[in-house]
């Protein structure tokens, strides 16, 4: 394994963990999520670059957007959830009591 990828490897890693372990808020729920996207898309668009086609170059794009639309949703969802139930702090959100 290559110090790239082991790095891309390690923070993607570091992400799912802190999305495992640290379940206190929703805006770091969806912070450690777009970290986790953000490492995909590095090294998808890595990989595509050392493969050397252009048929690869078209996904990196294409998770980027992916990546954009659950951000909107996530950040959309946190709104409605602070309005409706004042906080964010997943412990306090009982999604079937309004």
């Amino acid at each position: 394994m290559t110090p790239v990828q082991f790095a891309f490897s390690s923070s993607f890693i570091l992400g799912l963990t802190g999305l495992a372990f640290n379940r206190n808020h929703l805006l770091s729920a969806l912070l450690c999520l777009e970290g986790m996207m953000l490492s995909l898309f590095l090294a998808l668009s890595l990989w595509s670059l050392q493969m050397n086609t252009t048929s690869f170059s078209s996904a990196p794009m294409l998770l980027l957007a992916f990546s954009a639309c659950e951000a909107s949703a996530g950040l959309a969802l946190l709104v409605a959830t602070a309005r409706t139930h004042g906080t964010d702090r997943l412990q306090n959100l009982n999604l079937l009591q309004c």
